[in-house]
């Protein structure tokens, strides 16, 4: 590997530990909105109205951070069995397709999600003091991480044997 590519590929290795961090610390989050809407209802009687938008602004951060992460790691949801039994060539022509189905997957949440993300931003959002398009921007985001992940399992592959073999 080059060394200009195996850069790109340290900095998405730092890329991918902080946003799976993020992802955590959206979970951890998410879990403290939930306790406190908890207390504060049973014990002291006042119900906060922020705590469930927050929760699931929280939630969406966390999956589609999550979901961006395992696109790199390619421990997404896929066909191993019939991956793994395919010959050399079918096998790379496979993950191939499958990376190339994630990036338009990805394309697609990063703009789709912005369209909505910037449709709903003047728009209050109920019960919480933002703007109701934070309630896209994980999808944006997110959409936007699983792209660039796609297309460096694209571009680099991930071990040496990932190059498409040769014809016999």
């Amino acid at each position: 590997m080059s060394e200009p590519r195996r850069g790109f590929v340290r900095a998405l290795d730092g890329l991918a530990v902080l946003v799976m961090g993020l992802a955590g610390a959206a979970l951890v989050g998410m879990a403290l909105v939930q306790a406190w809407q908890v207390f504060a209802r049973y014990v002291l009687n006042d119900s906060p109205g922020w705590t469930e938008p927050v929760a699931l602004l929280l939630m969406s951060f966390a999956v589609m951070f999550g979901a961006a992460v395992a696109v790199r790691r390619e421990s997404h949801f896929a066909f191993q069995s019939f991956l793994h039994a395919a010959p050399g060539r079918l096998q790379w022509l496979l993950k191939t397709f499958s990376r190339l189905i994630a990036a338009a997957s990805g394309a697609g949440l990063m703009v789709l999600g912005g369209a909505l993300m910037i449709d709903e931003w003047p728009v209050a959002m109920a019960g919480a003091p933002l703007p109701s398009g934070t309630k896209f921007m994980g999808l944006c985001i997110g959409g936007a991480l699983i792209l660039l992940f796609s297309l460096e399992r694209l571009l680099t592959g991930d071990f040496a044997s990932d190059e498409a073999p040769e014809e016999d």
